[in-house]
């Protein structure tokens, strides 16, 4: 899957509704990561992960998103609020 920077919401999400599908395709465009498995190279976690959290099978924690943050420069804030709301298990 190809990641392009869009400011529209993906058909079916609307902001601050839990979407860490947003937030990894932010994050993605970002890092120009061009899939699943080259942001998780980028975050240095096992493309696994990423796919676990795209597909809501596991919560983006706080160490995630430290990871996130620093290999984004985005800060945390915006990180959590491109997740939206609903996002368990966060700090």
């Amino acid at each position: 899957m190809d990641y392009e920077e869009n400011d529209e919401l993906p058909q079916g999400e609307q902001a601050g509704e839990y979407s860490p599908g947003r937030l990894l395709d932010t994050l993605a465009a970002k890092l120009n990561a061009r899939n699943d498995a080259a942001l998780a190279r980028a975050i240095d976690v096992a493309p696994a992960i990423v796919s676990k959290i795209r597909h809501g099978r596991l919560p983006v924690g706080a160490s995630i998103l430290l990871r996130m943050h620093e290999a984004s420069g985005i800060g945390i804030r915006e990180l959590r609020d491109l997740m939206g709301t609903g996002a368990a298990g966060t700090a």
